[in-house]
């Protein structure tokens, strides 16, 4: 998983009611949340976002309420991947739920600037700074993770795992396994 594209750079604690306004919950079609993506602090954000797209942010990225249309948003906009400081716990368990990928990177989130290009490797952990000619370590994830995100996220994950029988031996174990209650043979 490998991504080229544009920087949209923010700020810190930049939060959920700023990605997708609260105003737009009342959907929850990717593409309608699309168009209102950003809106609040950066008008032109959903019109000119392309496909590859990079959201850079600073501390605490996706603070605030736990609403899952925020990552749907960001991900129906095109943006490829996340990179900041740091992410609220929430925001980053919803993201990779939905299969969207985030980074931490501290000091490539710091240098970037709106409009440099970025080059995210998610399987390697590393975000360049083709702009600046920079490298940079990100946290890296682990294989569980990383078939999420190659499955699109935990539904389609589960779905694919259930198709292929993987829990069918666990099933069969859980059952077996059950212990028996008082009164019963």
């Amino acid at each position: 998983m490998r991504w080229t594209g544009k920087v949209w750079k923010y700020g810190d604690h930049i939060d959920t009611d700023a990605i997708i306004p609260a105003r737009y919950l009342m959907s929850s079609d990717p593409d309608a949340l699309a168009r209102h993506c950003m809106e609040d602090v950066d008008p032109v954000f959903a019109s000119e976002v392309q496909p590859g797209d990079v959201v850079v942010a600073g501390e605490n990225f996706g603070c605030g309420s736990s609403r899952e249309h925020a990552p749907i948003a960001l991900k129906a906009a095109g943006i490829s991947c996340v990179v900041a400081s740091s992410f609220a716990r929430i925001f980053y368990r919803n993201a990779l739920n939905i299969g969207l990928p985030i980074l931490v990177c501290k000091r490539g989130a710091d240098e970037a600037q709106t409009g440099h290009r970025f080059e995210v490797d998610v399987r390697g952990g590393v975000v360049k700074n083709e702009t600046l000619g920079t490298t940079y370590p990100a946290d890296a994830f682990t294989p569980f993770v990383l078939g999420l995100i190659d499955a699109g996220g935990l539904i389609p994950y589960t779905r694919d795992r259930l198709r292929d029988g993987v829990f069918d031996g666990l099933r069969g174990q859980a059952t077996k396994e059950q212990p028996k209650r008082a009164g019963q043979s």
